[in-house]
């Protein structure tokens, strides 16, 4: 049968960024350049995949265009697997397109023919279809796997995919059980919500009458709508995803309902932030209902599997994100361009997907970004053994009394009345306690108290660690067996040795800590040496045990036990250190060099290329010791300056004070992002430098949030050796113990290349001190195998 055309075309909008997702990869230019055909014979017949690459198909379907000349396409029919497809595709300014569905798993052939039968296809495509369970090429999955999709926006127990353990057990609503789920799966739901006139959202009435407070929005055209939210939740690569827009009020079926009148063809995809060492499902999160962006037009899609609260494996974010997007495209079209928005995680996210699936976000809305996450484990490593040192090694220095000091070690900031962060029960909890067993304490703190404090334990301990739901998983003992690393998060990538525990990455041989300090007169040589022979490394992860105090709670009882326990109050993770004597330096750490090169190869080291309109921007929260330092968007920036990039990322910084509501720029970076984007699709010749608004530029913000400065040199001096410009002096930078050490700006060092003491010595990396024979015999004690050389590329560096 031929294909029958749909009266309603979609037009020429919908071809513009057709090769998102479709595997080559490129600029917005380049992908518009795909999708328009260019390069091709006006009167060649062409199969395209819209909604992913060919070889990544999930979920049995996917969204196909056919390009052909105008007096060919109704002669036009498609086959699939030898079968001819009775399929109504919807017109486009170059052909057709539409959604086939019937793939069977592995290989499809699709193509093509003359209705007449006459020769040969006139285009073919093998289409390599996965279960939407996942995995496409993450594998194996994690196990096990706690469903969470009872709880939150969801509320439903999962399907039962097992009558047998191992599993998590479904019970009917009277509690009996019906079997168990191993994927987490549910059916595909559709919800409606609006926005009432007090601002807040509410569920559509059940009895579908008009709710006497719904509020309007209105749109880019003018049109003024009322403001109605159609959420879809289903589940994907065994996590929950969330598809949300604005849409007319629901009508008695309104599952079936896919009425797009008010999408504005834009996406966003909603990234979220946190730190978790997964087997979990996680949860949908609330920013993917963001009233401001949706009452724009906007659609938001989200998955918790792009939340890194659920889980770190960044190869697994980029599946989850290339198997969520797909569906969006098969169900609601091609978007004129997709933008990725969130925060911490959430920026990380962005960048590293940016670089390893180009053409899944065509910009990059990054909120208190960090490069990456697996190379700022390499320095926050470091702070509970700088702390420990300061508390308890050398508590009788009295340098270590005043807080603004410590930073000539860890690096970071440090404050001497900080106002209560994250952590601040834990902090108050502690400083009494370091009294009452004499450990060296301080009115203030560093950032690595209570922004990192803990985080430690979390990558590297395997006995602790915990999951949402994980008491009902069957069995128990899977959930006992669990090693409860960071590692093992990311076993697929890490690879296991011989007794199967994650190859570990975190690594200090040759780390001079405190060196800077010491050039600048802070220490001095006989404390510089005393901190590096002491200062020590972590054990390897299977030789851990469990955490004491305060890593379960700082009650009464805790206190107690803390108080009456020798060895309980361990705030550092001492139990866990490689410490030395007064006659044998304390050992550093050697981390797995397979493992280091498996997170550069594997893409989740950030590398630099991001090859799309970017804004960058944050909150400056270094008073308040937060764990987001503002130095990590000059991390990013370096980073893209040494792949030859530049002019895609732009920063912006908005100050904060404690006490007082802080501003977010994340709307207005979204407006200019939007022009940035459409200009460069209506003119992709102009490239992204000259597609930029006039707005798209560095700057700094006040605290409400107003324009400081903007312009090419106001953060001059971070980077470029120049004299400091306007933001760099109103919003200044700190760095870590690594950058205290000698490492770049840039950071991701996971093992520094080495030199001997003796070259050490005669380079004049210890500035003024010209080490005498017993101090240099003292050195070479403590780095026998020799110092970093971090004018060298990284020794793990594949």
């Amino acid at each position: 049968m031929e294909l029958r055309m749909m009266a309603a075309a979609w037009g020429a909008a919908l071809a513009l960024l057709a090769g998102c997702g479709a595997g080559d990869g490129g600029t917005t230019a380049e992908v518009t350049a795909r999708a328009q055909g260019q390069g091709r014979g006006a009167g060649e017949v062409r199969l395209r995949v819209l909604s992913s690459a060919p070889e990544q198909v999930s979920g049995g379907d996917a969204r196909i265009a056919v390009q052909a000349p105008p007096g060919l396409r109704d002669k036009l029919e498609l086959w699939l697997n030898g079968v001819r497809l009775d399929l109504a595709l919807d017109p486009t300014e170059d052909g057709l397109q539409g959604v086939v569905r019937g793939l069977v798993p592995g290989a499809n052939q699709l193509e093509v023919r003359h209705r007449s039968g006459a020769g040969q296809p006139r285009d073919r495509l093998t289409l390599t279809n996965y279960p939407i369970t996942g995995p496409i090429f993450t594998g194996p999955q994690q196990q096990p796997f706690v469903c969470t999709n009872n709880q939150g926006a969801v509320g439903r127990e999962p399907l039962v995919d097992s009558a047998a353990p191992p599993g998590y057990p479904v019970r009917d609503a009277q509690g009996q059980l019906l079997g168990y789920s191993r994927d987490c799966s549910i059916p595909t739901l559709v919800r409606y919500f609006y926005r009432s006139t007090a601002g807040s959202l509410q569920p559509w009435p059940a009895n579908g009458q008009r709710p006497t407070d719904l509020a309007q929005t209105t749109l880019a055209d003018g049109r003024r709508v009322d403001f109605i939210v159609r959420r879809e939740l289903g589940s994907i690569n065994r996590f929950l995803y969330s598809i949300a827009m604005l849409a007319p009020a629901p009508q008695a079926d309104s599952a079936a309902q896919d009425d797009t009148s008010l999408w504005n063809r834009k996406l966003l995809y909603w990234f979220q932030g946190g730190v978790a060492i997964g087997h979990s499902q996680g949860t949908v999160h609330g920013g993917s209902m963001n009233l401001e962006v949706l009452g724009k037009g906007w659609a938001i899609v989200h998955s918790s599997g792009n939340n890194t609260g659920t889980h770190y494996n960044m190869n697994l974010a980029g599946e989850t994100a290339l198997m969520t997007k797909e569906r969006f495209i098969e169900r609601y079209g091609v978007p004129l361009y997709t933008v990725g928005l969130g925060g911490s995680g959430g920026a990380i996210q962005q960048y590293l997907i940016a670089q390893n699936h180009p053409g899944v976000l065509d910009g990059l809305l990054p909120v208190q970004s960090y490069p990456d996450m697996v190379t700022q484990t390499i320095h926050v490593g470091d702070c509970e053994l700088l702390e420990h040192y300061m508390d308890a090694t050398d508590r009788a220095n009295p340098k270590w009394r005043v807080t603004k000091n410590r930073s000539w070690l860890v690096g970071m900031n440090a404050e001497e009345n900080p106002p209560g962060g994250p952590n601040a029960r834990v902090n108050d909890a502690l400083a009494p306690l370091k009294t009452a067993l004499g450990y060296s304490t301080a009115v203030g703190s560093t950032e690595c108290v209570p922004a990192w404090r803990g985080l430690t334990p979390l990558a590297m301990n395997p006995w602790y660690g915990q999951a949402p739901n994980q008491q009902l998983y069957v069995p128990q003992s899977d959930i006992a067996a669990i090693r409860w690393t960071h590692y093992d998060d990311l076993r697929n990538v890490y690879g296991v040795d011989a007794t199967g525990a994650a190859r570990p990455t975190w690594d200090n041989v040759g780390v001079q800590y405190g060196l800077n300090a010491l050039r600048a007169g802070h220490i001095t040589p006989a404390e510089f040496l005393d901190l590096n022979w002491n200062v020590g490394g972590w054990k390897q992860p299977s030789e851990m045990v469990q955490e004491g105090f305060p890593f379960f709670g700082t009650g009464a009882a805790e206190v107690n036990k803390a108080m009456t326990q020798p060895g309980y109050f361990d705030p550092w993770s001492r139990r866990n250190m490689r410490l030395g004597s007064a006659a044998a330096p304390a050992p550093r750490t050697s981390g797995d060099p397979i493992a280091m090169r498996a997170a550069y190869s594997s893409g989740h080291v950030f590398r630099g290329r991001i090859g799309v309109p970017t804004i960058d921007h944050r909150q400056y929260m270094e008073r308040e010791l937060d764990m987001h330092n503002a130095h990590q968007s000059f991390a990013v920036r370096r980073r893209v300056q040494q792949q030859g990039g530049g002019d895609e990322l732009v920063v912006w910084f908005t100050d904060t004070r404690p006490g007082v509501p802080k501003a977010s720029l994340s709307m207005q970076a979204l407006d200019v992002m939007d022009r940035w984007l459409e200009r460069l699709r209506s003119n992709p010749q102009l490239g992204i430098a000259g597609s930029k608004p006039d707005d798209a530029v560095d700057a700094c913000f006040d605290l409400q949030g107003q324009r400081l400065h903007a312009g090419a040199g106001v953060w001059s001096g971070i980077l470029d050796g120049q004299a400091a410009g306007a933001c760099t002096q109103a919003f200044p930078l700190y760095g870590t113990s690594r950058t205290v050490a000698g490492a770049p700006i840039e950071g991701g060092i996971y093992r520094c290349a080495l030199k001997p003491v003796a070259q050490a010595i005669a380079d004049g990396s210890y500035g003024g001190w010209q080490p005498s024979a017993e101090e240099r015999a003292r050195l070479e004690r403590i780095f026998p195998e020799g110092v970093c050389d971090y004018s060298r590329p990284d020794q793990a560096r594949p």
